[in-house]
């Protein structure tokens, strides 16, 4: 039962991100459609690497290509944002507390904790990347009202939400990589991280987290240059003031 309410959540999740990311990186309908359909193959194709096994660290690639699964779309992303100018505008143009907001899909932390209390992932892994998803999820509704609210006024906490968030993403990537059977695991099991390159928990490493990781990004871009846009006013008005 556990594995199927969490199947059907992790879906949502990519559901509700490829709606997003379609939405939100392309401005005509056709591009929308495109790039909706160029992310529904990317999740099939994580769907396949799952169940295929072949990142199962006793008999497939393990590690190593997990890090691959997850970096790899993220520079994909990442490269798309800087390299074409239409995605950029686009994106850009994207209200800032939806980007902010759609976190929210991040409470689903609590299936690690869940297979922690099982015994079926271990610590420190498991509660630290639990906690963390939980903390930003529960905190990105409000903080996306306060900055339509307020705007500006909150650049600051919604840049320190911004750093724990990806920071947080950062960490799970790398506690669970030391927590797998191989070369670089420091945290000796039983149980290990091994069940993240199997169905349905892989859906989180090589997709959810991609996506998460590249609207922080984005988030980050558009904090510093709202930042940088701030100063430029403020100097305006300066010079305009002493003249």
């Amino acid at each position: 039962m556990f594995e199927t309410l969490s199947t059907i959540g992790l879906t949502a999740s990519a559901s509700i991100l490829i709606g997003f990311l379609a939405y939100a990186m392309a401005e005509s309908p056709r591009a929308r459609l495109t790039i909706a359909g160029v992310l529904a193959a990317w999740f099939i194709l994580v769907l396949a690497i799952g169940g295929g096994g072949a990142l199962d660290p006793s008999h497939g690639f393990g590690v190593p290509a997990l890090g691959l699964t997850v970096a790899l779309p993220v520079a994909a992303l990442v490269c798309a944002f800087f390299a074409f100018a239409p995605i950029r505008a686009a994106i850009l143009a994207a209200p800032l507390p939806a980007l902010v907001g759609v976190n929210a899909v991040r409470i689903l932390g609590v299936i690690f904790v869940a297979l922690y209390a099982a015994g079926r992932l271990p610590a420190p892994f498991a509660p630290s990347a639990g906690w963390g998803d939980m903390i930003a999820g529960v905190a990105a509704l409000p903080l996306a009202w306060a900055i339509a609210r307020f705007g500006a006024s909150v650049r600051t906490l919604a840049l320190i939400w911004n750093v724990f968030g990806a920071a947080d993403l950062i960490n799970a990537i790398a506690l669970g990589a030391l927590s797998a059977p191989g070369p670089l695991q420091a945290f000796a099991g039983p149980p290990t991280s091994a069940i993240m390159t199997t169905l349905p928990w892989l859906i989180i490493p090589g997709f959810l987290v991609p996506i998460l990781f590249f609207i922080h990004v984005v988030v980050f871009y558009r904090l510093l240059a709202q930042n940088e846009g701030a100063t430029r006013a403020w100097a305006s008005e300066h010079r305009t003031r002493a003249a």
